[in-house]
């Protein structure tokens, strides 16, 4: 399985939190709105989920745990 690159995921979280405070600051403000939408579906494809609450909760755990430990080799295998 692929998994998304943790730096892109945590830059997205941060957009995604700066850009939900201005569309509370202003909820009129289609542009601003629009923006907030596309990062939330964003995330949701990044993390698999079907709704932006959920995709930024998998998000904050993802970029919490850190990436992933790397794959030993195996031995006879080219590289190992």
């Amino acid at each position: 399985m692929l998994l998304p690159d943790a730096n892109t995921v945590d830059r997205l979280l941060r957009l995604y939190r700066t850009q939900e405070r201005s569309v509370l600051a202003r909820p009129c403000d289609l542009s601003v709105r629009r923006r907030f939408e596309d990062t939330a579906y964003t995330l949701c494809v990044l993390m698999g989920e079907r709704t932006a609450h959920e995709a930024v909760r998998a998000a904050e755990r993802y970029v919490s745990e850190g990436r992933p430990a790397p794959r030993q080799t195996l031995e006879g295998l080219p590289g190992s």
